[in-house]
């Protein structure tokens, strides 16, 4: 079992993997941090999944519908030749709603000869804990007869004995299969589930046909955007870091972690890439979503919450689930919530400074803004000279990490530029002081004269990929020597076969294994902006080619197989992808950049 092997369809409520055999082996219900109804993915033996498999020798093609999130796998033999198109349905009820229920359809369309197919359905609810009971009536459902009470609904066209007993089907035409979280009101027919298709098809197009084109990279900027948007909760605005949970950073390791939850460190990052490519109002409702969970004067700031606000995000381990590839722990929830992390407050009020530069806002929305870029200030004025856990979730000791230090700085800047705009000048000469305090503070203890670079915390000899942002973040120009030296010493010590790690000194689980994808996309940022272009180039298509047969990227990469590791598909590698994408197109993606388009060219 590869992760390259999956694609996703989704409809911004949920999301299922499906295998380019055609088998769906990860899907939670109703949302994207339920528990799974499918999750092979995690134990083949008793996971669950939902298989359409043909009888016979065929080859097999996973592509997605043109500028949608529609998924088609073409079965094709000497004699015959079928489609399953699965989708999740989403599309607009009147000028503010949207349907998206919590359903997997699955359409087979015959286009050649007479296949024969078996059905393999086995549900297995609640993360394959309970017992499971059956009752066939007009459809199939499937519920838990112990624990948590949990139930799908299982309609199709097909003869429903055969199906339950994987006995062969020669399908017609066409035919459909619906798996529903909800008991369905509605007859479902053939003729209902083309309307839901279609409907979905027009949703998706239409959102891709909004959506800036460009020159260069147009298709992997297309379907990241298209991937971003999908992995987005529709009810609060919150997007998740990845559908899935404990995908291995490394086979046989224990890096397996839980990310179906919305880190705000990455707010900055998806509310400019939503800008540049033209979607102001995913933007504004991500935007929004930052906000809605931080409330309270100086109230501590998590760094990451659940898709509705939730704030506990407790870490447990499953022990009956064997892990992928037999590497466990299967973990749900995620105990970093509750780390101190101190380059938030900078990501925060950066997205509040975009906030007021691009949304219209009202009077009380202004004040309510104001006051909290205030409480915000007063946090880093407060901790900024303390230690923390880093931007890379270290569970061991604290340090003073160098990034948290230049957010801390980040804050304080757009801080000022917030108040110069507000025209609340008294405010200004304060927290300049304070930003050139952290700033002396960096450069003083953060640069290290004999390496020749910026390193990971104050008093090691350790580099970190993170440092690659210094310029983005404004704290350096990509002229000052000391950056550009940063950045060739950084590739020189964390980048192997083109792929950088995050950094390579031993953390709580030994020495770092695999590749982190997003930090290739910082060193292709960094080495364009000091003028190795080419070179910058040339390690962006070489992590291209690491994507898998649907434009794909997981959070890791295998440096020696190139495989794709860690929860997939992650949204912030793609996010990365994009960023790269635009300032190899010549669109500036820096911290402050005034420039945004939003009319199609």
């Amino acid at each position: 079992m590869k992760i390259s092997d999956y694609g996703i369809t989704g409809n911004c409520r949920s999301s299922a993997l499906i295998s380019k055999n055609g088998s769906i082996d990860w899907c939670c219900l109703p949302d994207f941090d339920s528990p799974s109804v499918f999750g092979r993915l995690l134990d083949e033996d008793i996971g669950g999944c939902f298989a359409v498999r043909p009888v016979g020798d065929y080859a097999t093609r996973q592509t997605y519908m043109n500028n949608t999130n529609i998924l088609e796998t073409r079965f094709t033999s000497a004699d015959a030749e079928f489609s399953i198109y699965d989708f999740m349905p989403v599309y607009r009820t009147d000028e503010s709603s949207y349907y998206n229920a919590p359903e997997i359809y699955r359409i087979i369309k015959v286009l050649r000869g007479t296949p024969s197919i078996t059905i393999d359905y086995r549900p297995a609810l609640n993360y394959a804990r309970p017992t499971t009971g059956i009752i066939n009536k007009t459809y199939i459902k499937h519920f838990t007869t112990e624990g948590r009470y949990e139930s799908i609904y299982l309609y199709t066209s097909l003869p429903k004995d055969d199906v339950m007993k994987g006995n062969v089907i020669r399908p017609c035409e066409e035919s459909f299969l619906c798996v529903a979280y909800n008991q369905k009101l509605v007859k479902m027919t053939m003729k209902r589930v083309w309307l839901e298709f279609q409907r979905t098809k027009v949703y998706w197009m239409n959102w891709a046909n909004r959506t800036l084109s460009f020159p260069k990279y147009g298709e992997e900027i297309m379907r990241s955007s298209l991937l971003l948007k999908l992995l987005t909760y529709d009810r609060s605005g919150a997007v998740i870091a990845a559908p899935t949970t404990s995908l291995p950073e490394t086979i046989g390791e224990t890096r397996n972690w839980d990310y179906r939850f919305c880190w705000i460190r990455d707010a900055s990052m998806v509310i400019k890439a939503f800008l540049h490519i033209g979607h102001i109002n995913s933007a504004q409702r991500f935007q929004k979503f930052i906000l809605s969970v931080s409330h309270g004067k100086q109230e501590e700031i998590q760094i990451m919450y659940g898709l509705r606000g939730e704030r506990d995000l407790e870490e447990k381990i499953l022990e009956h689930l064997k892990g992928f590839n037999d590497s466990p722990p299967v973990r749900i929830g995620n105990g970093a919530y509750s780390q101190k992390q101190n380059d938030i407050y900078g990501v925060l009020i950066d997205a509040i400074y975009l906030s007021f530069q691009k949304f219209p806002s009202t009077l009380d929305t202004s004040e309510e803004l104001w006051t909290l870029v205030r409480s915000i200030v007063a946090l880093v004025a407060r901790h900024w000279h303390k230690p923390d856990r880093g931007i890379w979730e270290i569970r061991g000791s604290e340090r003073h990490f160098v990034y948290s230090k230049a957010m801390s700085w980040l804050a304080l800047d757009r801080g000022v530029k917030i108040a110069r705009m507000l025209d609340r000048d008294f405010y200004v000469d304060e927290w300049t002081a304070l930003a050139e305090k952290i700033r002396e503070d960096i450069f003083t203890n953060g640069w290290d004269k004999e390496i020749g670079a910026f390193v990971q915390y104050y008093g090691s000899k350790h580099l970190d990929a993170s440092n690659l942002l210094l310029d983005e973040i404004g704290i350096v120009e990509a002229d000052d020597p000391r950056y550009v030296s940063t950045v060739l010493r950084t590739k020189e010590e964390l980048c192997r076969k083109g792929f950088m790690f995050r950094y390579l000194n031993e953390d709580d689980f030994g020495v770092p294994r695999s590749s982190f994808v997003l930090c290739t996309f910082w060193l292709v940022n960094s080495l364009y902006r000091i003028g190795h272009r080419k070179e910058a180039v040339e390690i962006f298509e070489n992590i291209l080619k690491c994507s898998n047969h649907l434009g794909l990227l997981s959070e890791h990469i295998d440096i020696e197989t190139g495989e794709l590791l860690g929860n997939f598909p992650q949204a912030y590698s793609h996010l990365g992808l994009i960023q790269s994408a635009l300032l190899l197109n010549g669109e500036e993606v820096s911290f402050e950049n005034e420039i945004f388009r939003f009319i199609k060219p």
